[in-house]
């Protein structure tokens, strides 16, 4: 797994650039964290495999990059506090979706090695206060937007 994770040079891996955890991070920022962590806990316990994680461009942000057999695969983690604005899955709208595709287009043309790979675009939600996460694969498509 770790040949296929960016060098700790490459910009797109914010984790060496030392982003990520730290005393500065908001309750909110710290949410987002714990959501990330689970749903990788989660989706490597069915067999993906991590490529990168929280992945910045001017653009968008990738949350998680991850082989599913030979599919890469843009996951979205959302997490929820309140329903009152809908659930986390549906709060992937049609320009988050645009964000992530074009932060997705941005990650192909830094790591040609996976541009010829099959990708998706997958969501996974929690809504407080379940605990349980929901992972919708091919949450959207190219097509969709």
């Amino acid at each position: 797994m770790d040949a296929l994770r960016p060098p700790p040079s490459d910009p797109s891996n914010n984790a060496a650039c030392g982003s990520g955890t730290g005393p500065r991070r908001t309750r909110a920022q710290r949410s987002g964290d714990a959501g990330e962590a689970a749903a990788l806990e989660v989706l490597t316990g069915r067999g993906l495999r991590l490529v990168a994680r929280n992945v910045r461009f001017k653009a968008g942000e990738l949350d998680l990059v991850m082989l599913d057999a030979d599919t890469l695969v843009f996951v979205e983690v959302r997490r929820r506090g309140r329903a009152e604005y809908g659930s986390s899955i549906d709060s992937v709208d049609p320009r988050k979706a645009r964000r992530i595709a074009t932060a997705a287009m941005l990650f192909l043309q830094r790591h040609p090695r996976h541009a010829q790979r099959a990708c998706r675009f997958d969501v996974v939600g929690f809504d407080d206060p379940d605990p349980a996460p929901r992972w919708v694969r091919g949450a959207f498509t190219l097509d969709d937007l």
